[in-house]
This record gives structure tokens, C-alpha cells and sequence, in this order.
């Protein structure tokens, strides 16, 4: 799964997760990444049949998680998602968490248009053969399983970035994912008129 870079994810799960305790970042570690596993297995092997029946194109998915992924980079760039965090009480930090490991996390930074497109197209390719079906969930779960100790270690690199660096960090990332964003439109948009 070329698709989703674990490593390179990090500073994104930790610019997403300033403000939240060490426990919190660990459950959310491991709840975004079962998310994302389970939407690519269960991608894997309804997808493709799924998109059918509804009569929905690859190309829609790259646009529609381009247009939710850009706004989740104007809050990082404008840091709304800090000043959320210190105006929130203690007893909704755990429907925060729940919100953050679903959305952007699990979808669309892991379990992104790339990876629901690599899935679907990987699946195909397996002629419905159980073993080669079998392979790919394999693989989407050993994804996951390191996209979650990415995210674990990722404090370590934030102790190491400090208050101000960590501001900056997510400040850049912001404007890189906002990249990424107008890109996965583009994208789909090339794809769904067949622009070269």
C-alpha cells in the first residue's frame, strides 16, 4: 500500500492532537488506524460491488475527500483546532477523540481516495480468488498496524519540537495538506472527464 506513508503521517497526528493527554493520544493512535483497517477490508471485499449498485465513480471519492481534507488544513493553518481544544471541558474530550480517530485520521489521512482507489483496484485484480483476497487484508492490516506505531512515537518527536516548533509544524503541514487537498480534486476532476 504505497499510498499511505505511516512515517510521514506522524507530524500530522501530532499537530491534530496538541492539547490532549497521553492517554488520549494513545487510544486515538490505535482507534484511527482499527477505523482505517476495517473501512479498507471491508473496501476490499464489498467495495467494488457496492460502487456498482450506486452507481458511483473512483473519481467522486477523490474530490469529495479532497474538499473534506482541505477543511481540516484551514483549521490547522489557522489553529481553530488548538483554541477548540482549550475551550473544551474534560467530559467531551471523549467524543473529541472519537471525532479525531474517524475524521481526519481514519478518513481521509490514512483510509484516504488513494488508498480506497488502490484498494478497489487491487481487488479486482484478485478475480475473487480467496487467497489473493486474503493477501491484501493482510497487508491493509500490517498498514495499519504501523500507521498505529507511527502515531505512538510521535511524541517523541513532538518533545523534541517543543511548544513553538510544534506550532510551526502544524502551521506547514496546514499548507502542505491543503496542497494535497486541491490535488485529490484535480485529480478527480482529470478523472472524471478523462483530461490528460
Amino acid at each position: 500500500m504505497l499510498v499511505i506513508d505511516p512515517i510521514g503521517l506522524a507530524p500530522a497526528f501530532i499537530a491534530l492532537t496538541q492539547g490532549l493527554e497521553v492517554t488520549q493520544k494513545r487510544a486515538l493512535a490505535l482507534r484511527s488506524s482499527v477505523i482505517a483497517a476495517a473501512i479498507l477490508i471491508v473496501t476490499a471485499l464489498l467495495g467494488n460491488w457496492f460502487l456498482a449498485q450506486l452507481r458511483i465513480g473512483l473519481a467522486a471519492f477523490q474530490i469529495s475527500g479532497g474538499i473534506l481534507l482541505f477543511g481540516v488544513a484551514t483549521r490547522m493553518i489557522f489553529g481553530e483546532h488548538m483554541r477548540q481544544e482549550s475551550r473544551e471541558a474534560e467530559s467531551a474530550a471523549r467524543e473529541k477523540i472519537a471525532d479525531l480517530a474517524a475524521f481526519p485520521l481514519a478518513i481521509p489521512l490514512i483510509a484516504g481516495p488513494g488508498a480506497i482507489t488502490a484498494t478497489l483496484l487491487l481487488a479486482s485484480r484478485t478475480g475473487g480468488d480467496p487467497s489473493l483476497l486474503l493477501a491484501l487484508v493482510l497487508i491493509i492490516a500490517a498498514v495499519a498496524l504501523a500507521s498505529a506505531l507511527s502515531f505512538l512515537l510521535a511524541g517523541q518527536l513532538a518533545r523534541v519540537l517543543g511548544r513553538t516548533g510544534n506550532i510551526v509544524l502544524a502551521r506547514l503541514l496546514g499548507i502542505v495538506l491543503a496542497a494535497f487537498a486541491t490535488q485529490f480534486v484535480v485529480d478527480g476532476i482529470k478523472s472524471a472527464f478523462r483530461w490528460e
